[in-house]
């Protein structure tokens, strides 16, 4: 069997949005990830069913905790493995595969083994740290130049790389994986004659919901970064344009908003959304009586949608039963909202009825204008939704169906985010106060609650988020 080419994706790091959209398509194909601890593992949800997913740091690898030749070797002999098999493999690399990331070893593992390999660019994190806090890394009048250097070395080197006279000398030097070196880093630079008035900025977790900021002189930062008890990974950008932070940081200026559903960001909304899931959305691990159920579709009078997820799950499974839209060419179908709408339009179908209030309490609604007596209504649900709207159709005197399509399940992987440093939060059903409360127990009096729908509202009061 002729050896599959190998992917090696830079990730861009703290988000999942921030990989190109070349490394995503690459991505969706593979058969192998093996995937770097610091990448978002949101991103790995783009993973086809069925891909193996491998992390370095059950090999024994955490990037910003020091090198293991021998969790290297591993992955290295996974990709040759691989490849050697025939699969789709990728290397996911947190970053940018070019910068600091030990792609020099993986290369030439593949090519000691006649494996072809492709190279696909990432964000790096001192671009990300410049972006997120408008510390630039050069500007036509204050900085012409800019060094990038690993606060910590080989330990296999005879002889350090760096020429600190020279690094000096640089306008702007950014700082990769300095924390725990940083005294010795600062002394070098001032004893080659930089100046200690020059300003600092330490970004920790850079373009990550928990990004912290710090700002200094670079006399001052060790004790600031001690004081703020700042974290790895963290870069540090030193120079004058580090300065601009306390001016261009829009991050801190912007409105603040953490969203806590699935629903995609909200762009020129006037705020900085920033994107936390209290819920994840997986297959059940029986569908036997959902498949029951799509195998007498045509029967019934209405699908009542109350999400997008019951669409997606609806039609993979009708598909897998050798079914399509051509057997509810008699069947109406009623979507709760815009985005379940445009979801049934992905498999040529548009709902009959959406109601203006996008709620159960809005499809009750207008389903009181119509005749359901007698009526046959299938709801396909999570295995969580209460079965409110089940009993609302019932009293209408339909006849009712529901089967869950899939399960709402708390994520397992949700970070530790100081709650202060939000303006709102925003809740979108019950699940996500739930959720929310059983990770992080309260709100901040100062932070604003919005709730989308009467169910997520009452939910909210019930746990005693709302005065």
């Amino acid at each position: 069997m002729k050896a599959s080419k190998v992917y090696l994706i830079g990730a861009g790091p703290g988000r999942p949005d921030l990989i190109t959209v070349r490394g995503m398509h690459i991505l969706k194909e593979a058969d192998m990830v093996i995937y770097d601890y610091l990448v978002d593992s949101s991103i790995l949800n783009q993973v086809r069913p069925g891909a193996e997913l491998i992390s370095c740091e059950q090999l024994g690898k955490k990037r910003y905790l020091g090198r293991s030749l021998i969790a290297q070797g591993k992955i290295n002999d996974l990709m040759v493995k691989g490849a050697r098999q025939g699969r789709r493999v990728v290397r996911l690399k947190n970053g940018d595969v070019s910068i600091f990331s030990r792609a020099r070893e993986e290369i030439e593992a593949l090519l000691k083994n006649k494996i072809g390999f492709e190279i696909v660019p990432g964000v790096t994190a001192a671009s990300t740290a410049a972006a997120f806090t408008g510390a630039m890394l050069t500007d036509r009048e204050y900085s012409s130049s800019a060094v990038l250097l690993t606060g910590r070395e080989s330990s296999r080197k005879k002889k350090t790389g760096l020429n600190w006279k020279a690094i000096a000398s640089f306008n702007t030097i950014v700082i990769y994986m300095g924390l725990n070196n940083l005294p010795r880093l600062v002394s070098k630079l001032i004893d080659s004659g930089k100046s200690g008035q020059t300003p600092v900025v330490a970004v920790s977790k850079a373009g990550n919901i928990t990004q912290d900021t710090v700002r200094a002189r670079l006399e001052d930062i060790v004790e600031r970064v001690k004081e703020k008890a700042v974290q790895s990974p963290s870069i540090f950008i030193i120079g004058v344009t580090a300065g601009l932070e306390r001016d261009f940081n829009w991050l801190r200026k912007n409105k603040r908003i953490l969203f806590t559903g699935l629903s995609k960001e909200r762009f020129f909304s006037g705020a900085s959304y920033c994107h936390l899931p209290m819920v994840k959305i997986e297959p059940l691990d029986d569908y036997r009586e959902f498949d029951d159920y799509l195998k007498e579709i045509r029967y019934f009078d209405w699908i009542v949608f109350a999400s997008r997820y019951g669409v997606g799950y609806f039609f993979e499974r009708l598909r897998g039963l050798g079914g399509d839209s051509r057997l509810l060419a008699s069947v109406k179908i009623a979507a709760i909202g815009n985005s379940t709408r445009l979801r049934l339009l992905d498999f040529g179908i548009s709902a009959d009825l959406m109601p203006r209030k996008e709620s159960s309490e809005g499809l009750i609604e207008e389903f009181h204008k119509l005749e359901l007596i007698g009526k046959r209504i299938f709801l396909p649900r999570s295995d969580i939704s209460d079965k409110g709207l089940e009993r609302e159709f019932k009293k209408l005197g339909a006849r009712v169906n529901s089967s869950f399509a899939y399960r709402n399940v708390m994520p397992d992987d949700l970070p530790d985010i100081d709650l202060n440093g939000f303006d709102e939060i925003v809740f979108t059903s019950p699940s996500t106060v739930r959720n929310f409360k059983k990770r992080y127990e309260n709100v901040p009096r100062r932070v604003r609650i919005r709730c989308i729908g009467d169910v997520t509202l009452k939910e909210a009061a019930r746990c005693r988020f709302l005065d």
